[in-house]
């Protein structure tokens, strides 16, 4: 099951939200104040964070900026704040949903699950080949029997090549939906990103295993190192 984060300073309200979710199956992380959810969100790659804004340190709302700033890592914000103006900053910092305490436990269950079937996080890995298998709940790829750990963007930019094997994905296209920037001002993002993938992959690897990702030049690139499969054509 994927990994949750609790980023909570009560250490009644945090023993009860670990046994909520532990109940349900899903490997459980926790956090007393914000520096410490920083280090741990940026090691240990967990597939959702609830946040407490009241965390000491740093509070809730810097790191909910800081998160947003390194990854899209579905955030569920809870606080005994009601006010619609508190829920309207924490939607618009980049929440994916706000939930208000006290909670029901069948309520925020429900809402994770859905967070988490909605980011894809959900699924235990998406077998690609002998040779790969993507694990979204962790941020990691299995690559000749390796662990990866790669970072948001790097994940992602794998998967959409992965997804899209035997094609070549435009450099515009992985701006687009990677970076979500429709632009071409970025491309160099690009080119650094996939030689950050190349190096890991590399390494994991070890000699006489080839770059599973080719450059197409002047276009973009395609993943080879899976089996052959249906390709999607890149919007």
């Amino acid at each position: 099951m994927p990994r949750l984060l609790i980023v909570e300073d009560d250490p009644a309200s945090a023993l009860a939200l670990r046994e909520l979710l532990a109940g349900d199956g899903y490997e459980v992380l926790h956090a007393a104040d914000g520096r410490d959810a920083l280090r741990l969100l940026f090691e240990e790659r967990p597939a959702l964070m609830l946040l407490d804004l009241g965390v000491p340190g740093l509070d809730g709302w810097r790191v909910l900026a800081r998160t947003r700033d390194m990854s899209d890592l579905p955030v569920i914000v809870l606080s005994a704040r009601d006010d619609l103006a508190d829920l309207v900053r924490g939607l618009r910092g980049g929440a994916d949903d706000y939930v208000v305490k006290p909670f029901r436990n069948e309520e925020l269950l429900a809402r994770v699950e859905a967070l988490l079937r909605r980011s894809g996080a959900g699924r235990a890995g998406d077998e690609v080949s002998s040779h790969l298998r993507l694990l979204a709940d962790r941020r990691t790829v299995l690559w000749h029997g390796a662990e990866v750990r790669l970072s948001d963007i790097e994940y992602r930019l794998l998967q959409l090549l992965v997804r899209n094997r035997g094609a070549v994905v435009t450099t515009e296209a992985l701006l687009d939906r990677v970076w979500h920037d429709p632009t071409t001002l970025g491309r160099d993002r690009v080119k650094f990103a996939v030689l950050r993938v190349r190096r890991k992959l590399a390494s994991a690897a070890g000699d006489g295993v080839p770059d599973p990702v080719e450059s197409v030049r002047g276009v973009g690139y395609r993943f080879v190192g899976g089996a052959a499969g249906t390709s999607v054509s890149p919007r």
